[in-house]
């Protein structure tokens, strides 16, 4: 513990550190255990009470779509088995039980969940606990459970929409982990391992259902959006019916489940020249190469038209990885104002999709190592 933290605490300067400044909704609320989620302290006393209040608002914040995990300084085994007991055990995902900083704790949590410190949210009864994190992880929201009752209602822990998609989310998460552990228990290079899932992506026109989970998608996806844009149902909607865009969603399954909607493309269409608006993909995803396959397709789309395919890449400073899709694409950077780039890509050696992945289009499959042959715009 440093120094500067500790004598902030004894010289007895607010103890209740304030609310970290965070730039968009609550993806993820890390818990304590100790007079947190139950009342009493269980290596003094196995028969803790569970908190009535916190419970519900796990259950509530979990109806919509934000995961929840636990930071708590505990016998693991002991507190590990509680939860279970309870029936708690499911809401959480990648607890940190043990004897680390909380700070260390939560910082591990949101590197699991592959998602930013500034969409975490940590609940403790001890001012020292929410200082330490809020001293180490300034990004972080930082709650005393005595605000747990007020916290349901604030904006950031209420999302626009909440989709069967958020509901589902946990599920989602779950399945994750199960492919994260085959995957290092298969022992092979990565190519071979994404060949065993059986993944199967699937591109079409976004349809009036998509929207919410569409915005839901500018909104939540950082590291893997190509201009950091966000679209509001309205906004999606308007260029859903626009004869001159083309708004494209993706999914993706594999013998482990559904990933869910994983991808978002807006392209304008109204020109010879074509411009890909925006380009997302859930984080979830990363791995999987499905991003460049949902670009190779647009890239077909304009060949086949007859095109030019131009695109917009914005830096925002987590998102880097876009640029980087782009050129392995074959996009070339023509032009710049401020942060954002305009590239340009070339038609003429488009790749396939890779052999361990199914694409489906409407009415058409291309199967492992097949081809991918454009839908006609509609």
């Amino acid at each position: 513990m440093t120094g500067d933290l500790t004598a902030r605490l004894t010289a007895g300067v607010d103890e209740r550190p304030t609310r970290a400044s965070a730039a968009g909704a609550v993806k993820c609320v890390v818990w304590d255990l100790d007079n947190t989620l139950w009342d009493g302290v269980l290596l003094e006393d196995a028969e803790v009470r569970l908190r009535p209040d916190v419970v519900a608002a796990v259950r509530a914040l979990d109806e919509r779509g934000i995961l929840h995990s636990v930071a708590s300084r505990n016998d693991p085994e002991l507190a590990l088995r509680k939860l279970s007991e309870l029936g708690l055990a499911e809401y959480f995902l990648f607890p940190q039980v043990g004897w680390n900083p909380k700070s260390r704790s939560v910082a591990t949590i949101a590197e699991a969940l592959n998602i930013g410190l500034d969409s975490l949210a940590f609940v403790d009864d001890q001012p020292f606990e929410l200082a330490e994190v809020s001293f180490e992880l300034p990004q972080v929201r930082c709650v005393p459970v005595a605000d747990v009752g007020q916290m349901t209602s604030l904006p950031d822990y209420q999302p626009r929409f909440v989709t069967e998609e958020s509901r589902l989310r946990r599920e989602m998460y779950r399945s994750a982990m199960l492919r994260d552990q085959a995957e290092q228990d298969f022992g092979g290079d990565n190519e071979r391992f994404l060949a065993t899932l059986g993944m199967v992506l699937t591109i079409v026109p976004a349809g009036e259902d998509d929207l919410q989970r569409a915005e839901e998608l500018t909104i939540r996806t950082n590291q893997l959006n190509s201009t950091g844009v966000t679209y509001s149902y309205a906004d999606l909607d308007r260029f859903r019916t626009s004869p001159d865009h083309l708004l494209m969603v993706a999914g993706l399954t594999d013998r482990f489940g559904s990933y869910g909607t994983i991808g978002l493309a807006l392209v304008e269409t109204g020109g010879p020249v074509w411009r890909l608006k925006l380009l997302l993909m859930s984080c979830r995803v990363m791995s999987r190469g499905v991003g460049g396959v949902l670009l190779g397709h647009i890239l077909r789309l304009a060949r086949d038209q007859g095109r030019v395919l131009e695109a917009d890449f914005t830096e925002t400073g987590r998102n880097r990885l876009m640029y980087v899709t782009y050129r392995f694409a074959g996009f070339a950077e023509v032009g710049r104002s401020g942060n954002t780039a305009r590239l340009r890509a070339d038609l003429g050696d488009v790749a396939e999709p890779p052999d361990y992945l199914t694409v489906r289009l409407p009415g058409i499959v291309a199967g492992p190592g097949g081809s991918d042959p454009a839908v006609a715009q509609r």
